[in-house]
């Protein structure tokens, strides 16, 4: 796993966070899901779909995170299971991957429903109980999967599994069931909604949203006090996902990202000073040589040594311009 997909996935698998993720999408940035709620689970998916020979074969997969729900509604436990998948370049097969992900997250299910009843010698009631190994009571736990895309650019990309069928009679499409994708995008996300995250994913994500525009970037920046106390994880998380050589003190646990950009900066204004000085010197040097080179074939010249026409030609230049670089014309 690189650095990038480690912090990435550590920082949305903060409960805080993702909590915060799934309220901004499914409740318009009410906390209705909280911290505390939440229960991380294996994010490795096994199912055992049966092949062309009869026998069944497993099929692993690994979520990015993914967590459970366990909540009170009318004082029923209400669970329901909620997955991330983090995106840093676009994905043309995005609905079908997420499709396949919460299929296989349906089969487990009911895998472990049926091994719990042999377990609990639970007795099918019918002939179809038996034979499926789940009963008509039996239940699935809902699966929400969302797909964070964490660049600048828009989602270019299919958002729904009949964005990629190649069909010609779209009547036939209300025939073949459609799985939509749940998308964050920070392009997509506008200024005034950001307010409804409440956790710093509104800074972080708004970085990520104006950090190929440097103008506006400065201006959110700036102008949002989010940005003059951040955590260092937040601060790590933007450095680390834009690619950008932010300042970051050690031993810092509150960053000031305006100071961070500005020594940034300070940084890549000394740093090319300090090119440029050495790229003059390194041209003066040559220059030097080159003159040098010329005055010593002129002097082989003047004593007969060598015609005006060899020394033009071991110059590389033609007869004049060897006699009016070398100082042989007056």
């Amino acid at each position: 796993m690189s650095a990038k997909d480690s912090i990435t996935k550590n920082y949305l698998q903060d409960s805080s966070r993702f909590a915060d993720l799934f309220n901004f999408y499914l409740h318009n940035g009410k906390p209705v899901i909280r911290a505390d709620q939440l229960k991380p689970i294996d994010t490795t998916t096994v199912t055992l779909p049966y092949g062309n020979d009869g026998k069944s074969s497993a099929l692993q997969k690994h979520r990015d995170v993914i967590k459970i729900v366990g909540a009170m509604s009318d004082n029923y436990n209400a669970y329901l299971l909620l997955a991330v998948e983090i995106q840093s370049n676009l994905h043309y097969a995005m609905p079908v991957r997420n499709m396949l992900y919460d299929a296989m997250q349906y089969s487990q299910q009911v895998e472990e429903t049926s091994k719990s009843h042999k377990t609990n010698k639970d007795k099918p009631t019918t002939s179809a109980e038996y034979l499926s190994g789940f009963y008509k009571t039996d239940k699935l736990l809902p699966v929400i999967t969302l797909t964070v895309y964490l660049e600048a650019d828009e989602w270019d990309a299919p958002k729904s599994l009949h964005d990629m069928l190649l069909i010609e009679d779209k009547n036939l499409l209300k025939f073949i069931p459609d799985y939509q994708l749940n998308l964050i995008a920070p392009a997509a996300i506008s200024d005034e909604d950001f307010g409804k995250f409440h956790t710093e994913l509104s800074p972080v994500l708004k970085y990520l949203k104006y950090s190929k525009n440097k103008q506006a970037l400065n201006e959110i920046m700036h102008n949002d006090p989010a940005y003059r106390d951040i955590s260092r994880e937040s601060a790590e998380m933007i450095r680390i996902v834009t690619n950008s050589d932010i300042h970051i003190d050690k031993g810092k646990e509150r960053i000031d990202m305006c100071q961070a950009l500005e020594e940034m900066k300070a940084d890549a204004r000394a740093e090319g000073i300090a090119l440029g000085k050495a790229e003059g010197k390194a041209e003066g040097k040559a220059e030097g040589e080159v003159k040098g080179f010329l005055k010593a074939l002129a002097s082989l010249v003047k004593d007969g040594i060598l015609t005006l026409s060899d020394a033009a030609k071991r110059a590389n230049m033609t007869v004049d311009e060897f006699e009016s670089q070398s100082g042989l014309k007056a």
